[in-house]
């Protein structure tokens, strides 16, 4: 279960916002086979200047249409299975109209222990939850 958190310039519509989130979790369900409700998104837009996104010395060039996305899950999946997962949402991405230069991806991992879905309790130690394979 993924919690992802998508920051944008301002600018897009609620369809193109809408459709990006939609690319992210396509290409999530696609690669960890995670249940479709398992769909936990902020999209987040900012004002002009409020993202920084250069290229990290990589000689290429973002657009103000840079899509920021960090990934926070249950660690244990291997470095494969992210890297395809990073091609995967580049992949729906592009066919959202967001260009492989403008998609930037930051992938947190954590345990079971730290989450809650709900009623301050944490369902996968209490066993309300299966914990998710890797």
């Amino acid at each position: 279960m993924p919690l992802i958190r998508i920051d944008v310039n301002a600018g897009r519509t609620r369809e193109q916002l809408a459709r990006i989130s939609r690319a992210v979790h396509e290409a999530v369900l696609a690669e960890y086979r995670i249940p479709e409700r398992d769909y936990f998104h902020i999209v987040t837009e900012h004002a002009p200047g409020q993202i920084v996104a250069q290229d990290a010395g990589l000689g290429f060039e973002r657009s103000g249409g840079v899509v920021m996305i960090q990934i926070f899950t249950q660690g244990g999946r291997s470095q494969e299975a992210k890297e395809s997962l990073f091609a995967a949402v580049a992949h729906n991405l592009a066919d959202a109209g967001v260009p492989g230069e403008d998609v930037f991806i930051g992938y947190v991992e954590n345990g079971a222990g730290d989450w809650s879905f709900g009623f301050g309790r944490a369902q996968y130690v209490t066993g309300e939850l299966a914990v998710p394979a890797g």
